[in-house]
């Protein structure tokens, strides 16, 4: 399952409290064993969540004016 906004604001919770457990959005908990495994899995998040951001698809906004004759 892909990774979340929640999952991403659960690790910045996780590492700034200090707490080594994190349940994700989709039920899963981890343990992590260092700050260093935390930081990496949160860099790995952000990565994952600008990637999908990226891929969304974009609209184009087209506007079409109207131009008369001046009499």
């Amino acid at each position: 399952m892909p990774y979340q906004q929640s999952d991403l604001d659960k690790l910045d919770a996780a590492i700034l409290t200090g707490v080594k457990k994190v349940t994700f959005a989709d039920g899963r908990g981890t343990e992590f064993h260092s700050l260093d495994e935390m930081r990496r899995l949160r860099s790995d998040v952000k990565a994952e969540l600008a990637a999908s951001a990226s891929q969304t698809s974009r609209r184009t906004r087209l506007t079409i004016a109207r131009v008369g004759r001046c009499r």
